[in-house]
């Protein structure tokens, strides 16, 4: 299974912004290997954050975004102390979902 993600939840004014850092190595299926065999693509398909359980955000991603993708976004009306979790999936079936409390 993949590295925890990093995520860091700041409220501030009524909203909380939500900073996450992915491990993931996210190969776009066009590079080649030392014995110049194509690296198979393998990369984060979809993320989705709930906030309290309650999806706020998705994204559908590809093969273009970089290893280790970083994530930022705001939540309105989060304050301390609220859950926030983060799912990813990638192309080769692979899941992880990490979770945080606003501070």
């Amino acid at each position: 299974m993949a590295d925890p993600m990093r995520i860091r939840a700041q409220a501030s004014g009524g909203k909380a912004t939500v900073r996450v850092l992915m491990s993931h190595e996210m190969e776009t299926g066009q590079r080649r290997d030392s014995a110049g065999k194509l690296v198979p693509a393998w990369f984060i398909q979809d993320v989705t954050a709930s906030h309290n359980g309650k999806p706020v955000m998705t994204a559908e991603w590809g093969p273009a975004v970089s290893k280790n993708p970083f994530l930022q976004f705001t939540i309105k009306g989060a304050k301390a102390g609220d859950k926030v979790s983060i799912t990813w999936k990638d192309n080769k079936g692979e899941t992880r979902t990490d979770e945080a409390t606003v501070s």
